[in-house]
């Protein structure tokens, strides 16, 4: 039988009801002439009250294809480590989203490291805050959701090779979105300094500067594997060029600049 996932954060990070929520997400998206088209893209996952901008930007200027894979880090340790919800359907105020089988499986199939797995997937808030913003602006989408651990960079590297693979066999336009926030509880200064570190090598393409840099600069950038990941592979599919759509911090909302979580949007194509 086919799971069906219940939110576990509407009407925390996000209006529970479709009306508040429709409401919301559509104050962040802006009309633009011409989307990019992208092959992946990077967004946060938090409140939509500190978050929902950034990302509301990312998602107003990128085409987002029929088929998606939303690939975030693992906040609870729940599950397995490299986890895809294979099969089922998530529930969201919005209207149900099917989870595209075929495309899970051929991830599942090109790399050792995915594996089927739903229970990491059941409390886990960095695929699902994605969603609304996706449905807004494609209503016939289905998905591939992809919870990921910590790993180094070699492991980064072949689940990157492994997704590029899959795309391919699978024959149609696929984005890839990488959920991640980046400083966490610095201050503005701080976080804004160690920030654009790491922004500077996600705008060379460069993934294992990325996680080094992250690594070696105590940036606690919570999605850096599955940004890390993205970047892998989208230049195994012919990406050359990252832009940064949106940078901001929790401070711009709430006013204190001591103890702030940064947020940042770009686009990969």
């Amino acid at each position: 039988m086919k799971m069906i996932r219940e939110p576990a954060v509407a009407n925390q990070f996000y209006p529970g009801t479709e009306a508040a929520l429709k409401k919301d997400v559509s104050s962040r998206i802006k009309e633009v002439k011409t989307k990019e088209k992208v092959l992946a893209l990077v967004s946060p996952h938090a409140g939509y009250i500190y978050s929902g901008n950034v990302a509301g930007a990312v998602f107003s200027i990128a085409e987002i294809t029929r088929d998606v894979i939303v690939m975030g880090p693992n906040h609870h340790g729940l599950g397995a480590p490299f986890a895809v919800m294979a099969q089922g359907t998530w529930k969201m105020p919005g209207g149900n989203i099917s989870i595209n089988d075929k495309l899970a499986n051929l991830l599942i199939e090109e790399s050792r490291w995915l594996r089927a797995d739903d229970q990491a997937h059941t409390n886990e808030h960095s695929v699902e805050v994605q969603l609304p913003f996706i449905q807004h602006v494609r209503s016939d989408i289905e998905f591939v959701p992809v919870v990921l651990g910590r790993a180094d960079f070699t492991t980064c590297e072949e689940i990157g090779t492994a997704i590029a693979r899959a795309i391919k066999r699978y024959g149609e336009p696929v984005v890839l979105i990488a959920s991640t926030d980046m400083t966490h509880y610095e201050s503005q200064e701080s976080a804004k300094h160690k920030d654009q570190l790491a922004i500077d090598k996600i705008l060379s393409l460069d993934p294992a500067g990325l996680l080094d840099t992250v690594d070696r600069n105590n940036i606690s950038m919570c999605g850096v594997v599955p940004t890390t990941i993205a970047l892998v592979a989208a230049k195994e599919l012919g990406a050359t060029e990252a832009s940064l759509v949106e940078y901001a911090t929790s401070g711009d909302v709430s006013g204190d600049y001591s103890y702030v979580v940064g947020y940042a949007g770009f686009i990969i194509k």
